[in-house]
């Protein structure tokens, strides 16, 4: 099983950065951990990965980070209620941050009957 390296101070910036671009002065907390996930369908043993998440309002937020350079995202409101972008694994950061956000706007949206 492969490393996957923890988290840079890089990538906390960028993703500190796009959250307050997001919420203005006042943008939720991040914090990091660890999950338990199957890397491809066919693995039968779970890899460790680092990870980023933050709460705001009734919504959860979760980036995956995979290997180098390699990141999956989601978010849910409750265990039965997870959402994705429609990615499976992106190259960049940056682009991650930003399409997790902007698909749960999209949702939020849908879910009031705006789009």
């Amino acid at each position: 099983m492969n490393e996957i390296p923890d988290i840079t101070d890089t990538e906390r910036w960028i993703v500190e950065t796009t959250l307050r671009e997001r919420y203005g002065d006042h943008p939720p907390e991040l914090q990091f951990a660890d999950a338990e996930i199957r890397l491809s369908p066919a693995d039968r043993e779970l890899s460790t990965c680092p990870v980023f998440f933050w709460k705001a309002d009734n919504c959860h937020f979760v980036i995956f980070k995979t290997g180098e350079r390699r990141y999956r995202c989601q978010f849910f409101y409750r265990g039965y209620q997870q959402y994705g972008t429609g990615v499976h694994e992106y190259d960049d950061l940056t682009e991650c941050a930003v399409s997790l956000l902007q698909a749960q706007a999209d949702h939020e949206a849908r879910e009031r009957g705006d789009i």
